[in-house]
């Protein structure tokens, strides 16, 4: 009798089992040439979210079963899907106020932002500071009447604004353009030293021309901030409010789901902690912080901050620097500069100050991020994690990174390898700078040591990729486009090609790789079970389509936790 009651048990809880509810999706994305990034699982055609996260993926059959009566049904008509990319390196509230000042990044004259500069004196008063970024002289298309190392001088700059102080930011951040009123108010003469670290560029005759390099710059960028610091409290923030939602529409618009943000005030992170707790972000954000060792030593109670308002925010990493950009002469080489033969860049902060920082962020459990752009800052910056690194062997996987990387002496790419460092790059750089990098290093450093992707790849080293937004556009095809061909959009210039990335590679590197690079990767990175469901939808394959056709790619869906943030018409 038991041997005939016990098979009619199985039955009875297996029939149980099959007449269960499945979970049913808060919302289906169906009908699409998912691209995953996920080894396990590289193609689907339908995912089903739940509460933000992936619940399941696969066929659309398999994953219809997991529709309920709620659930919302995306059809997406046989588009390409991946996971949304993710910014690797930007300054997220910079990019914010570089679209609401002037904003100089598509301007191909000099006559073309001084006329810019005249607009907005018609509608300032006299004494008020105007603002911009993004100019760069190297892509200028004009011949300059008069200029120094490729600057031009401030004359027809100061004419059309006699009465306004005038502060236009280099679009590298390493140096800053000021008119006459400007330098007058800072006590700018013929007699003014160099700072450490900076360069006043003068004339022949030892004339500033109005160009300020690196730490230079602060001669006359702090008495802008003076003028910040007279506005209220309130106004400052409602300003830097509507920064942060200019910036999170750029991203969406352009498929980025996620920002690394490169160097942040104690007070933006403050700020972002509310928005991402109070429900106000509409993408993720990963923030380094960023000041003196003597500001944040001691202060550092509360961090790191980690997944703040559901996976919104987190600041676990500090940011430094050791040098400045290879376009204003910043960058520090190991040999002196080409086509600047006494000269080997500059030091913006000490190694000194750079190795206490190493040891607090060490100490506290923190990322460290160091700024690095010339063969000799790698280098040193190289060195002192390797020392840190050593203080407790045991201690592994640190993840620590340099930002940029862009000209490496090849006997160190190995070290990167070797001591875990990530190196994060940023594609768009490469062919933004192509037309002066051979001037600045001299073909055999710039054919083997300049932006080397290839060769970190081959050597096991995780690069991400990005754009130093508000450096660069944000827009991440662009810079997909100059990591696959190194070709320039305008000129067809190409820049030693043999150093490309693979297609396959070039979407990890702006995806998967930097997640890994954040401690993320359980969460981002790839469209997989359990992940946060951040996805762009694209108009072509960017696997398969040609090169011209990246440049058409359009972004024509950018989702967040499932939701949709920004759709195309």
């Amino acid at each position: 009798m038991r041997n005939q009651i016990l098979p009619i048990i199985a039955l009875l809880v297996l029939w149980s089992s099959s007449c269960e509810k499945k979970e049913s999706a808060d919302v289906i994305f169906t009908n699409g040439n998912f691209y995953t990034v996920d080894e396990g699982q590289p193609l689907a055609e339908a995912i089903a979210v739940k509460d933000e996260r992936i619940i399941e993926i696969g066929s659309a059959k398999q994953i219809a079963a997991l529709q309920g009566e709620d659930t919302e049904v995306i059809d997406l008509e046989g588009q390409f899907v991946m996971p949304g990319f993710i910014e690797g390196h930007g300054h997220f509230s910079g990019l914010g106020l570089s679209l609401i000042n002037l904003n100089f990044l598509k301007a191909k004259s000099w006559d073309e932002i001084v006329a810019a500069v005249a607009e907005a004196v018609k509608d300032a008063e006299p004494g008020e500071w105007i603002v911009g970024r993004g100019w760069h002289q190297e892509k200028w298309l004009e011949e300059l009447d008069r200029q120094v190392l490729g600057y031009p001088f401030h004359d027809k700059l100061s004419e059309v604004s006699p009465d306004n102080p005038v502060l236009l930011r280099h679009a590298s951040g390493h140096g800053s353009f000021a008119n006459a009123k400007a330098m007058e108010m800072a006590g700018i003469t013929a007699e003014t030293p160099n700072p450490v670290g900076g360069e006043i560029v003068r004339d022949s005759g030892g004339e500033p021309i109005g160009m300020f390099e690196e730490t230079a710059q602060r001669l006359v960028s702090r008495l802008y901030q003076e003028y910040l610091d007279t506005l209220e409290p309130e106004e400052l923030k409602k300003r830097w409010v509507k920064a942060i939602e200019l910036a999170q529409e750029e991203c969406l618009m352009k498929g980025v789901t996620s920002f690394q943000d490169a160097g942040s005030s104690f007070q933006d992170i403050e700020w972002y902690n509310e928005l991402a707790e109070a429900g106000e972000l509409d993408m993720r954000l990963w923030v380094m912080l960023r000041h003196s060792f003597e500001r944040m030593n001691g202060n550092l109670d509360g961090l790191p901050i980690l997944n703040a308002g559901n996976y919104y925010f987190t600041c676990k990493a500090i940011k430094s620097a050791v040098d400045g950009a290879l376009g204003s002469f910043g960058a520090w080489l190991l040999r002196p500069y080409h086509d600047k033969s006494d000269f080997h860049g500059q030091n913006t902060v000490s190694i000194d100050e750079v190795t206490n920082i190493a040891k607090l962020a060490w100490d506290n459990d923190l990322q460290l991020c160091v700024h690095a752009i010339g063969d000799r800052a790698n280098r040193e910056v190289l060195d002192i994690f390797e020392t840190t690194f050593q203080s407790e062997p045991d201690r592994t996987d640190h993840r620590w990174r340099i930002e940029h990387a862009q000209h490496l002496d090849t006997a160190d790419i190995p070290r990167f390898k070797y001591l875990g460092v990530i190196a994060a790059m940023q594609g768009i750089h490469c062919t933004s700078d192509a037309p002066f990098v051979v001037k600045r290093l001299g073909v055999e450093r710039a054919r083997y040591g300049a932006y080397p992707w290839r060769s970190l790849l081959d050597a096991g080293v995780v690069v991400t990729n990005g754009t130093d937004a508000p450096v660069e556009d944000v827009d991440p095809l662009e810079s997909f486009y100059a990591s696959v061909t190194r070709r320039r959009v305008d000129t067809g210039l190409e820049f030693f090609t043999e150093q490309n990335m693979t297609r396959e590679e070039a979407i990890h590197s702006y995806t998967l790789a930097c997640a890994f690079s954040a401690f993320e990767e359980q969460d981002k990175g790839s469209i997989s079970k359990g992940k946060l469901a951040d996805l762009v939808v694209l108009s072509n394959d960017l696997i398969k389509c040609s090169d011209e056709e990246i440049l058409e790619t359009e972004v024509l869906m950018t989702v967040v936790g499932g939701k949709v943030k920004y759709q195309k018409g």
